[in-house]
């Protein structure tokens, strides 16, 4: 670890000195913000995790949101918490004036991803939810970011305001559209943020809109075997839902995704169940053709309930709109994504890592890959998942990246993402992003001319006539979607 800090700061002091004769008044405050996160890599570590111990799912992250705002407020940071109505969402602000750069964080886990930080499956006993999605990392680096951007506003040498926000239920609960409803962007000037994964990459592509939601159907209990004729099964609405909707399938835009679990199926096969729920998915990257095909499953729903003699109401839990990419902060994020480069592994994280990819059921990527930095590239697939930045990225120009936080070839949401994420292999992908955003807002704080051009992209994307209308509508908060 000491010789590859070594190479880097020297990369960086290089990199420093040649910017400097062209007047870039940024290169030297890289150096030493890449160093200071690196001096504190213990540190950061630590806080990570603990947020990973914890494991707490969305809008029910009470300690891990607790432990971000502390640091943030022992580092000098003026935090409002409880904000948009959500107890585990707070904003953390240092500094005055313009420019304002934001930060996300996030901090949630996901259900049924217990693991321990080993390369076998191994749930830890007691714990139902795990980091599979690496959240523990993003929120720590994000903070870590801030408070080195912070440091350098403190000393006078950067000018401007830094906020580090701290969004609860990235996972479903699209925490960050009601805070985008209740206001909380306005007067940001950019948005910076990162996600874990499995290599290094600056994203440049559209994410998927989605609509998510619980279809509760309500019947009448009754003795499955002596009195069947008297009930009526809230558990045949939630299947005849399910298979209408697997037939809409073959009628719908081949890019739509739906997706679905039955939450609750009734309690005994003996018994009529009077009560059964279904949860549901719906994505593509068209939000007009979300909402269409939603209204079509709200509708094979009623006529579930109408065709087994029950009730049906359903609650839209989440809504996110599509990523809008912003390639000028991309092309300045990637630059420093870069100069920082990737993840080295030692001898043991290898052999770690070949453990590892032995319980995948295809080819992974040459582990070497984690310390390369993908190029640039505008990707116009129609897959991939969705998130809550989405909305944040129509209502302020935001970038983000993803680091090398998992072995290569590690998919999201799985148990050997939260093993990867309980290592130091997840550690050092959270110094990446840690330094990446750092430098990518020394870059906003001392070039303005960066985000007067990002604001025109911005501008010209969104067009003329766009008004935000978060696709969850007015509700408040769904702050007990996981129960």
């Amino acid at each position: 670890m000491k010789k590859s800090l070594l190479l880097f700061s020297l990369s960086l002091l290089l990199l420093g000195v040649d910017a400097q004769k062209k007047n870039n008044p940024g290169a030297s405050l890289k150096t030493q913000a890449a160093n200071d996160i690196q001096s504190q890599y213990d540190m950061y570590k630590s806080k990570a995790l603990q947020i990973w111990s914890y494991a707490e799912v969305g809008y029910k992250e009470y300690k891990s949101s607790a432990l971000l705002q502390q640091t943030l407020k022992d580092n000098g940071f003026t935090v409002e918490a409880g904000v948009a109505e959500i107890p585990t969402a707070f904003v953390a602000t240092y500094g005055s004036g313009k420019p304002v750069i934001g930060i996300l964080a996030e901090f949630d886990a996901l259900p049924g991803l217990s693991q321990d930080s080993v390369a076998e499956k191994s749930p830890i006993a007691g714990m139902k939810a795990g980091h599979g999605c690496g959240h523990h990392l993003f929120g720590v680096a994000s903070m870590a970011a801030g408070i080195e951007l912070k440091k350098l506003i403190e000393a006078g040498k950067l000018k401007g305001t830094i906020k580090v926000y701290g969004c609860p239920a990235e996972e479903g609960g699209s925490g960050k559209v009601y805070m985008v409803r209740a206001g909380l962007f306005k007067g940001v000037d950019v948005v910076l943020h990162w996600h874990p994964g499995s290599e290094n990459q600056v994203e440049l592509r559209r994410s998927m809109a989605n609509i998510s939601a619980k279809f509760r159907f309500h019947g009448l209990s009754a003795h499955a075997a002596a009195a069947p004729d008297k009930g009526r099964s809230a558990l045949d609405a939630v299947e005849g839902m399910d298979m209408l909707v697997n037939m809409m399938r073959e009628h719908i835009p081949s890019s739509t995704r739906i997706h679905y679990v039955i939450t609750d199926g009734g309690k005994a096969p003996n018994v009529v169940p009077d009560f059964a729920e279904s949860y549901y998915y719906v994505r593509n990257q068209d939000r007009t053709i979300v909402r269409d095909v939603f209204e079509r499953v709200v509708n094979a729903a009623k006529g579930a309930a109408m065709g087994t003699g029950t009730t049906m109401d359903y609650e839209i839990t989440g809504g996110v709109y599509d990523l809008l990419p912003n390639k000028t902060l991309a092309e300045v994020m990637q630059k420093n994504l870069e100069t920082v480069g990737g993840v080295m592994y030692t001898d043991k994280e290898i052999e770690f890592a070949k453990k590892i990819q032995a319980t995948f059921n295809y080819k992974s990527p040459a582990i070497e890959t984690a310390k390369e930095v993908r190029p640039l590239t505008e990707e116009k697939d129609d897959g991939g998942g969705s998130t809550d930045v989405a909305d944040v990225s129509w209502t302020v120009p935001t970038v983000g990246l993803n680091a090398a936080t998992w072995v290569p070839g590690t998919p999201a949401h799985s148990w050997q993402a939260t093993a990867c994420g309980g290592t130091d292999i997840g550690i050092k992908g959270l110094m990446v992003a840690a330094k990446t955003i750092a430098l990518t807002g020394i870059d906003l704080f001392t070039d303005n001319t960066i985000i007067l051009k990002a604001t025109d992209e911005f501008n010209k994307a969104k067009g003329p006539d766009f008004q935000y209308k978060a696709l969850l509508g007015d509700r408040k908060p769904a702050l007990n979607y996981r129960d």
